[in-house]
């Protein structure tokens, strides 16, 4: 099975761990996040993964080549000239992840139990083009799914009232917050038509009106956003 590490993110909210290394090389308990990720993936299964870099990109590589690439095959894909935001860093990784029909796409800052084998056949019986794993949780940005089909509605931020409406819905919608967690049919390929720099979230958005783009929830896995620096000092102390 095939998957992507978003790990290219200037790390800004991370500061001053980041000042001198990339967010994925940030020590969680003392092992770099990258490496527990990389792990998680091996775990459950996953043999094939591409890892995007931007910034300190060079740390990555030679941390991988330190490691031996974990025995299994990891490839780069280098935004080292121009960041490329989830969704192009997505499309920029085509050739690598579409070689197989559904792949894994995972933010490098997110620690979670959340069992991706169950979430992949899941993602593979539903015939979706995008699952997305959700969670009860607090947060400014949510999504909202129609309740009969856990189809993708709806994008909100909560902060400043920002909205954005993918399909109407007649039943009733549910709220829920995206866990950097998704699984992606390579049919999206032939789909995106955005360029450069832009957000996989809104990508969805405009193909949800046509396409199946459905949630994924765990509500009973543990869940850490570790892409923050008190959030880092918090999950090392406790």
């Amino acid at each position: 099975m095939r998957a992507m590490i978003l790990a290219a993110g200037l790390g800004t909210r991370l500061m001053p761990l980041t000042e001198n290394k990339p967010k994925a090389l940030v020590e969680i308990k003392g092992t770099p996040l990258l490496e527990i990720i990389i792990n998680k993936l091996k775990s459950e299964g996953f043999t094939d993964i591409i890892i995007n870099v931007h910034h300190f990109g060079n740390q990555i590589v030679e941390f991988l080549k330190s490691k031996n690439n974990f025995n299994i095959n990891i490839q780069i894909s280098d935004e080292t000239d121009k960041l490329l935001d989830t969704g192009g860093g997505i499309y920029n990784a085509k050739w690598f992840l579409e070689r197989e029909k559904s792949f894994l796409v995972y933010n490098v800052d997110i620690i979670s139990d959340i069992n991706l084998q169950k979430m992949y056949w899941s993602h593979i019986q539903t015939n979706a083009l995008v699952t997305l794993a959700v969670k009860e949780r607090e947060t400014s940005r949510i999504l909202q799914f129609d309740t009969e089909n856990n189809q993708l509605c709806r994008w909100k931020n909560l902060t400043t009232g920002e909205k954005k409406i993918s399909r109407q819905s007649e039943s009733n919608l549910y709220t829920s917050a995206f866990s950097g967690i998704h699984i992606l049919n390579s049919d999206i390929f032939n789909l995106i038509t955005e360029k450069g720099s832009f957000s996989i979230i809104d990508t969805y958005l405009r193909l949800a009106k046509d396409y199946k783009i459905i949630s994924y929830q765990h509500d009973n896995s543990s869940w850490f956003d570790l892409g923050r620096y008190e959030h880092v000092l918090n999950y090392n102390k406790f």
